[in-house]
């Protein structure tokens, strides 16, 4: 589960111009990428990716909570929980101890979910390393999720569920209707409760 190879054949490439590059590329090409940028055993620039992206989010979540508090902008009805509260150096601990920690840890156990959920439907499916690759380039739009809007974080919650469903389809061999069904408790980990893609939905809709 853990196991990140060296040199993989197909994977993706190392590096931030790498990063910026399949961040294009899974929101443009998503389908394209899940068939050609995904290789067994090669969790590592997924891993990165996912932690940049938990990086940015909550970053511009802590930046947003400071400026509003100089009066410079306006969070509406929106909550910051998290790190809104700390101070500067202590949210800088707290993220870095959710980017080492919780993000890999959260992606490796809904992975290992996913695993049990597609045993009985998917005979062809792929590992749990690329279980895990899929969930992390699905991340993509919640690069946004930071941003104080309801409708943006609800808007990008749906966006990377659903690019985890196209990605679960693709690489686990599985029609789209199937692939929603297996992946829907899995989606709704990550993007409904981590990042609060629920709590967004219900600000918008007032439920």
């Amino acid at each position: 589960m853990t196991q990140w190879v060296e040199n993989p054949t197909g994977g993706r490439d190392r590096g931030p111009a790498a990063l910026v590059r399949a961040w294009a590329e899974i929101l443009r090409r998503p389908r394209r990428f899940f068939r050609t940028g995904i290789a067994p055993g090669d969790q590592a620039p997924g891993l990165v990716f996912a932690s940049m992206v938990v990086l940015v989010e909550e970053a511009s979540r802590f930046a947003v909570v400071h400026l509003a508090e100089r009066g410079l902008v306006s969070t509406g009805p929106f909550d910051y929980p998290a790190l809104a509260g700390f101070s500067p150096g202590v949210a800088v601990l707290v993220l870095l101890a959710i980017i080492m920690f919780v993000t890999p840890a959260t992606v490796h156990l809904t992975a290992a979910v996913q695993t049990l959920l597609l045993v009985p439907t998917a005979p062809d499916r792929g590992g749990i390393s690329e279980t895990v690759q899929v969930l992390c380039y699905a991340m993509a739009p919640c690069l946004f999720a930071g941003l104080p809007s309801p409708e943006v974080r609800a808007a990008v919650a749906a966006w990377g569920a659903g690019l985890y469903i196209l990605g679960t389809a693709t690489v686990h061999d599985l029609r789209l209707p199937v692939a929603a069904v297996v992946g829907a408790v899995p989606a709704a980990i990550v993007f409904g409760y981590g990042f609060r893609g629920f709590h967004a939905l219900s600000l918008v809709t007032g439920f």
